[in-house]
């Protein structure tokens, strides 16, 4: 009888034990999934070519590294990204990386989430007057330096269109006050004229296509060379141009090496863009962010000034890319690839 009971003691003792165990590893799991970094990736609008890859990259490398990301496009529009991020800010992010539209406005939303402890990444541009934690993008300075230093060299006298990016970027201002740095001299020496300087409502290259119209009526098609900010922007100035008879006269530069732009490279009616390898960009934004949710300090290596305070900053290198590099940069680096490219070709392209 004794022995009896004993035995169903023991049983109760083993079932309850489970049961600990099981309760235990439960609290464990949700310890774990508590301390797993919540990062939120703001884009302000995913048109156009390299926004999908930047969020993908973004996304892969995180989750490698174990984080979590919650991801939202605001479609261009200043007062959605700000109730999207108010949205994460909910949802428990820890970190937030932040494309914005408006890098003015964008203050906005860099104040909601730091009042909320949200630590906070400025991906790709800068926002002003705030208290970003970091600024990760490629060296504007450069990037406007090598555009305008390419034209100069082959094509240091004549007129110059300059198509600069949107009046609500600083990194458009940024990349045309590098441009002009370059140029100056020459405009100075009376070698190079700028006959039509603007800056492009939103990026838009129907925008650019209408300007460069304008232009080439006002210089009677007499034009040297498109200082073009952007491959979306420099893609509407060569419509304009192949409506004139003048694609692949007139020099034109670019940036993002946008697969358009590389095959307008390869036919020789753009010049040259700027590659911007975007998976490095978007890899280190994602180490960095869970960095930061860690509560680690940043790799930044240099500050800039936002207008508010000293940002910290890692800036990466760009790399011209034309006719002469197509295989060695872009495709080499698998950002484009040759089956897209080759139709295109034309027998010097390397």
């Amino acid at each position: 009888m004794e022995e009896d009971i004993l035995k169903k003691a023991r049983r109760r003792l083993t079932v309850l034990s489970a049961m600990f165990v099981i309760v235990l590893n439960g609290r464990l799991v949700q310890a774990q999934d508590t301390n797993k970094p919540k990062i939120g990736f703001s884009i302000e609008d995913m048109k156009g070519e390299r926004w999908q890859t930047d969020l993908n990259s973004f996304e892969a490398r995180a989750k490698q590294l174990g984080a979590e990301v919650i991801s939202r496009d605001a479609a261009g529009d200043d007062d959605r990204q700000h109730q999207q991020v108010k949205d994460m800010i909910k949802a428990g992010i820890q970190v937030l990386v932040l494309m914005p539209r408006d890098t003015t406005k964008a203050s906005r939303i860099v104040d909601a989430a730091k009042s909320a402890n949200v630590k906070v990444i400025s991906y790709d541009r800068l926002v002003l007057n705030s208290d970003a934690d970091l600024y990760v993008s490629f060296d504007r300075l450069e990037t406007g330096w090598m555009q305008a230093e390419y034209l100069v060299k082959h094509a240091p006298k004549g007129n110059y269109v300059l198509i600069a990016g949107s009046p609500r970027d600083e990194g458009a201002k940024t990349l045309h006050d590098a441009q002009m740095k370059v140029l100056q001299p020459y405009i100075d020496r009376g070698d190079i004229k700028v006959i039509a300087d603007a800056y492009t409502k939103d990026w838009l290259p129907s925008e650019a296509y209408l300007f460069m119209l304008k232009a080439i009526d006002s210089a009677q098609g007499n034009i040297a060379a498109v200082l073009a900010s952007n491959d979306g922007l420099a893609g509407g100035a060569i419509q304009a141009l192949r409506e004139h008879n003048l694609a692949g006269k007139v020099l034109v530069s670019g940036q993002d090496a946008d697969l358009a732009a590389v095959i307008c490279i390869a036919q020789g009616t753009q010049t040259m863009t700027v590659y911007k390898p975007i998976v490095n960009e978007a890899t280190v934004a994602a180490e960095e962010a869970v960095r930061l949710a860690k509560g680690e300090k940043t790799r930044a290596n240099k500050t800039i000034s936002n207008g508010k305070a000293d940002v910290p900053a890692i800036l990466l290198k760009p790399i011209v890319v034309t006719k002469d590099n197509i295989k060695t940069t872009v495709v080499k680096d698998g950002f484009q690839t040759l089956k897209s490219i080759n139709p295109h070709f034309s027998p010097d392209v390397n």
